[in-house]
């Protein structure tokens, strides 16, 4: 059997996920993290994207993040975000009226939505839509 690490994935509404798992794959501010059993321990901040957990069974399950915390500790991963859903739940029409309405308000047809805020959810929606890809694209395998 393949050497593991715990993984917990929790929102700020419940936990997620929580195994054991042989690898752990992450978008962090400074770019994407593989993080693997005898990991040197970290913390960094995960931009909004998807989150990929590969299981002690060698099954991989997808996760979108909007942000939020990754610490690497010597038995467990742990990822904190506002907002974590399973890739399965993730609601493709959703995401799309979410990225059509930030475009709008960044083109100037906005109403009183500040230009940041609607930067955020643009980056947020797209990191949505692919997740979803990257969800499609492995079910086809």
């Amino acid at each position: 059997m393949a050497s593991t690490i715990r993984c917990d994935i929790v929102s700020a509404e419940e936990e997620i996920f929580q195994g054991e798992v042989q690898m752990v794959v992450a978008t962090g501010e400074m770019g994407e993290l593989g993080i693997a059993p005898r990991h040197a321990p970290l913390i960094t901040r995960l931009k909004p994207g998807q989150i990929r957990v590969i299981l002690a069974n060698g099954e991989e399950q997808l996760f979108y993040v909007s942000g939020g915390i990754l610490e690497v500790q010597p038995q467990v991963v742990t990822v904190l975000a506002d907002t974590a859903i399973r890739g399965g739940d993730l609601d493709e029409s959703k995401a799309q009226a979410a990225k059509a309405e930030a475009e709008r308000i960044l083109a100037g047809r906005g109403e009183a939505m500040d230009l940041a805020e609607a930067q955020a959810k643009l980056v947020e929606a797209m990191a949505q839509l692919q997740a979803l890809e990257r969800l499609r694209k492995n079910l086809k395998h």
